[in-house]
């Protein structure tokens, strides 16, 4: 039976509500030092995820200092031990191996997305640890049997779905596809067609480059000779996107809309004016009206001097769901927390976290935004826009 929805604030302010605490009927035991709870991790400080996941990085550790600012977890404080595992799957294999099997760990939260969630997810299942994956969308992770796993993030399906939406709206019907060869930009892509066809509009080109292409020229060649209107494209890279926009503008590729499958600040910075008018999907944004967003927001600007991306959002949320499971199970036993999880029905700052019974979400969607005078607008779906399209 699933619970009915209910929010969370954001975690600088459950003290008031005991939310991160023990009800008075909880046995509490007593220690003269509480031993903290060791959660591990890893996040892509560098390597080819390093935007991604270095915000993601803060998410965690603003959500650390909120926890043990208002009494920590179960009487106890949170102590976070989080390694580079530098954007490679092997050695994100290699790091949480180490955080189970070395370091004892009491709880694991997961790496940035699809690629490595999908790497290590062997791992946290054959220690029976619960694994809720702040930023990975790939549906086929949630279709191998696993027990363990918890998506936070819209499907990566969806996640361009709305670009195709806004062609349509707007009378345009030929659309390029464009995805990386990797596993989440590859099932982006496909939802893209998918929805392409579904809409009845036309596939005039779909293309797979290879991870790590520099040179994004054959790509805007084969797109102008297409005659698309409208591009989607999907990638792992924040690069991948500023390069192929480059490539698009060096090569006078004129489109009603480019979309990318991800939208970071850094793309802005990275290109400016010719970042104008660019649409992307964002599982998140500080303009919408979540629970304890306008505190999150502002506490991240004070702590990291910079606004909050939706990877920081949904670490942090991915720490919301974590401990109001286990504030429900009265444990760290990661049975009890896995029921817990699938029973629940609420609303973090980074949006609505239900699932199925394989641990897929259900009720995340994410936003379009587009980029106008140097900031991010929301402009789809209708219910959240915050402005028109240009």
């Amino acid at each position: 039976m699933v619970a009915r929805a209910i929010t969370i604030p954001s975690l600088s302010l459950l003290a008031a509500t005991a939310l991160l605490g023990c009800t008075p009927d909880t046995p509490i035991e007593l220690f003269e030092e509480p031993i903290p709870i060791r959660i591990g991790a890893t996040m892509s400080q560098t390597g080819a995820y390093a935007t991604q996941g270095g915000a993601a990085l803060n998410g965690y550790r603003l959500c650390e200092a909120h926890l043990n600012s208002s009494g920590g977890v179960l009487q106890r404080p949170v102590e976070l031990i989080i390694y580079d595992d530098e954007s490679n799957s092997e050695r994100a294999r290699e790091l949480y191996t180490k955080l189970i099997e070395e370091d004892n760990v009491d709880a694991i939260w997961g790496p940035y997305g699809s690629t490595l969630t999908e790497a290590i997810a062997p791992i946290s299942e054959a220690h029976r640890m619960v694994h809720v994956s702040p930023l990975a969308a790939t549906t086929s992770i949630w279709e191998q049997g696993r027990e363990y796993l918890f998506m936070v993030l819209p499907p990566a399906e969806v996640f361009l779905s709305g670009v195709i939406a806004i062609a349509e709206q707007h009378g345009h019907r030929s659309i390029a596809v464009i995805q990386e060869d990797q596993l989440f930009p590859r099932a982006a892509g496909q939802g893209a067609v998918a929805e392409v066809n579904a809409r009845e509009l036309d596939l005039v080109l779909h293309e797979t480059y290879r991870s790590g292409l520099d040179d994004f020229s054959a790509l805007a060649e084969a797109i102008s000779a297409s005659g698309a209107e409208v591009v989607a494209m999907a990638a792992s890279a924040l690069d991948d996107f500023i390069a192929m926009q480059n490539a698009l503008a060096d090569h006078g590729v004129e489109l009603a809309f480019f979309g990318t499958s991800g939208a970071v600040q850094e793309f802005y910075d990275a290109l400016g004016e010719r970042a104008e008018g660019v649409l992307g999907l964002s599982a998140w944004e500080p303009t919408l009206d979540h629970p304890g967003i306008s505190e999150f927001t502002q506490s991240y600007r004070d702590r990291f001097d910079r606004d909050p991306s939706f990877h920081a959002a949904g670490a942090y949320g991915t720490c919301q769901i974590w401990t109001e499971a286990v504030r429900r199970a009265r444990s760290l036993s990661a049975d009890s927390i896995r029921r817990e999880l699938l029973d629940l029905d609420i609303f973090t700052v980074f949006g609505r976290f239900r699932v199925d019974e394989r641990g897929y979400q259900e009720a995340n969607q994410g936003v379009i935004i587009q980029w106008q005078d140097g900031e991010k607008v929301v402009v789809w779906p209708a219910e959240q826009a915050r402005g028109a399209i240009h």
